[in-house]
């Protein structure tokens, strides 16, 4: 009975290995490459003549296309030809025109049995599918530049809230805010008034003052408060980041933060830089602005569209006050939903503290009068054109569109949180409510480093990770043969069990597959045979020491399961702090490093000691054992 496992054991490592296989199935279907193509806008609709007239322009260009879908928002036409992939993009963007995103893309071939399981084949990273690497600054200094400019406005409401009588209060280059008095009484009652509302700065006074009849104070943000700013500043832009790279399509992006003021983006898949730049830099923001009085001067207002076009039929161009109000940056969160009373869709605003109070000071005192929310988008129009040589080359224009969403009259002061109605669909609406939480960039960035991996490198990548990968498991298994007869095949089974499921568990879990990450898997087949020379080199010397077959196997298995975990775990815990520290390749191979663990120890222990038992185990009079 020592080695014998009881019936819901087979069973239960059955139903593993199963689930193994069916969720490793999908890697076996490789993905066709296809374009797909999208609105500029979430209200532009994308139906069947737009995936017609992109069938026939592909055919007139002599681009085999087959398998078109088409949806409210997306059209996708699949390519035979991975070479013809971007040609076919220009071809669809030059018969499109301007109103439209066409992007690469890779269409999955699961079938939909599998789909419906959940089983996805696993994402391949920039390494292996090719696609675009940026290395992005962001500039940090003018946002804590810009933070002064903020205060320096505050501390004036505030004083004259108080009736603290000041000359000046300006925000000088060097981040300083430099504040001038008549009096040293109003300046020291100035500093008690504002220090407890500004935490991380530091308000000083000048030993002697240049002028006998002014007082000043300098007010100069801490140490602490400027890397408060510059982690929101990064925060914010990575989120807005996220958000446009999301508009791609493309499996897996990684954006993330590097250092103290780098971003990383990598879009694997995508073989064109200047439209990963386009979406990269796509931001939108809202300005709140007071409709202009009659008696409004000239040079103080301005004419905007309205984005709704019957809108724009009936009233013409709305006139607005220059002088802005708040504007998209003060908005915290924003989400989208339906007025209960109209059922039209509509968006749910929350300004921060300052926003908030500033929005009631207007509104307050202006009861009665018009209010314009100002939608400002920056945009890159996408045209193909001929070059000097006659051939179709891309022109990239960055322009701005700035047109009223909504202008309602003031009916009470608002406060921090308020609607925007006047929307023309829940879509559209949506759309608002994303551009509102990501927000406008916090602070300007330029792209540092540029890299593009091409497609053909990632199949070469493939192709070598394969080739590793199938040379080092065929000599561990021709190695355990030999070295240990019998068991050796039982090894090789918990090996290739082994390898199924880190590739389920990969899949599962959405993980990016990168050549360290094969490399990782290369290591986990050399790692899961070390466990089995353990317990096979502990029967042996069991066997030696006089214990018999079935006594020996039960200690091997019993006694190594202990050397085993020891060895892991120590490996388990390098690849933990590999993937909380690292980035990029080192996160991929800490990653396949860890799931190869987990498994080696499940199939090296359990399933070899399995099909032992199963081999052995009801052998009663058991002489010899071929190990």
């Amino acid at each position: 009975m020592l080695n014998r496992y009881p019936l819901w054991k087979y069973l239960l490592l059955l139903f593993f290995t199963v689930v193994g296989v069916v969720y490793s199935i999908p890697n076996l279907y490789a993905p066709d490459p296809a374009i797909q193509v999208s609105g500029d806008s979430s209200t532009k609709v994308i139906d069947a003549p737009v995936l017609e007239k992109m069938e026939a322009a592909l055919k007139e260009a002599n681009i085999e296309a087959f398998g078109g879908e088409v949806t409210p928002q997306t059209a996708m036409l699949r390519i035979r030809d991975v070479e013809q992939q971007m040609m076919a993009r220009k071809v669809v963007q030059k018969a499109l025109g301007d109103g439209y995103v066409v992007a690469l893309n890779k269409a999955s071939n699961t079938p939909a049995w599998l789909h419906a399981l959940g089983a996805e084949p696993l994402k391949l990273g920039l390494d292996l599918a090719g696609g675009v690497h940026f290395l992005l600054e962001v500039d940090t200094a003018s946002a804590v530049a810009k933070r002064q400019e903020i205060n320096a406005d505050d501390m004036k409401e505030k004083m004259r809230k108080a009736k603290v009588r000041y000359s000046s209060i300006v925000a000088q280059k060097d981040n300083q805010i430099i504040a001038r008095f008549r009096s040293a009484e109003a300046r020291d009652e100035a500093i008690n008034l504002l220090r407890r509302d500004y935490p991380n700065l530091m308000f000083t006074k000048p030993d002697t003052e240049a002028r006998a009849d002014e007082f000043t104070y300098a007010a100069n943000f801490t140490e602490a408060g400027v890397r408060e700013i510059e982690d929101y500043a990064v925060s914010q832009n990575l989120i807005t980041l996220r958000n446009r790279v999301n508009e791609l399509g493309v499996s897996e992006p990684i954006v993330q933060r590097q250092g103290r003021s780098r971003i990383i983006v990598q879009l694997a898949g995508i073989q064109d830089p200047a439209e990963a730049k386009r979406v990269i830099g796509k931001t939108a923001n809202l300005e709140f602005r007071l409709g202009a009085a009659p008696d409004t001067m000239v040079s103080n207002k301005e004419e905007f569209p309205f984005k709704d076009e019957l809108m724009q039929m009936q009233r013409g161009n709305a006139v607005l006050e220059r002088q802005l109000i708040v504007t998209g940056d003060r908005v915290s969160n924003a989400t989208s939903s339906f007025d209960p009373e109209s059922n039209q869709p509509q968006v749910n605003i929350t300004l921060d503290s300052l926003g908030g109070a500033q929005m009631h000071r207007v509104t307050r005192n202006n009861v009665g009068r018009q209010m314009g929310i100002l939608f400002i988008e920056y945009k890159t129009r996408t045209q193909i054109v001929k070059n000097a040589a006659g051939e179709d080359v891309e022109k990239m224009t960055q322009y701005v569109e700035r047109k009223v969403i909504s202008l309602a009259t003031i009916q009470s002061a608002l406060g921090v949180q308020f609607r925007i109605t006047g929307l023309d669909s829940p879509a559209e609406a949506s759309e608002l409510a994303l551009l509102l939480r990501a927000g406008a960039l916090a602070a300007p960035m330029h792209f540092v480093e540029e890299r593009t991996i091409g497609a053909s490198l990632g199949a070469k990548n493939i192709q070598n990770g394969v080739d590793a990968t199938l040379w080092g498991f065929l000599l561990v298994v021709i190695f355990m043969l030999v070295a240990y007869k019998v068991f050796g095949v039982f090894a090789n089974i918990a090996l290739a069990v082994n390898i199924l499921l880190m590739l389920t568990m990969l899949s599962m879990f959405g993980a990016t597959l990168t050549l360290p990450g094969i490399a990782g898997i290369v290591l986990t087949i050399g790692m899961a045979v070390d466990a089995n020379v353990l317990i096979h080199s502990r029967i042996r010397e069991e066997l030696k020491n006089g214990a018999s077959p079935q006594q020996a196997i039960f200690a091997g298995y019993q006694r190594a399961f202990i050397t085993i975990v020891d060895a892991n775990l120590t490996t388990l815990i390098i690849g933990v702090i590999l993937f909380a520290i690292g980035t990029g390749p080192i996160k991929g191979f800490a990653v396949t490093l860890i799931v190869g663990i987990i498994t080696t120890m499940y199939a090296s222990v359990s399933c070899s000691r399995a099909l032992a038992n199963l081999y052995y185990g009801r052998r009663k009079n058991l002489q010899k054992i071929s190990i």
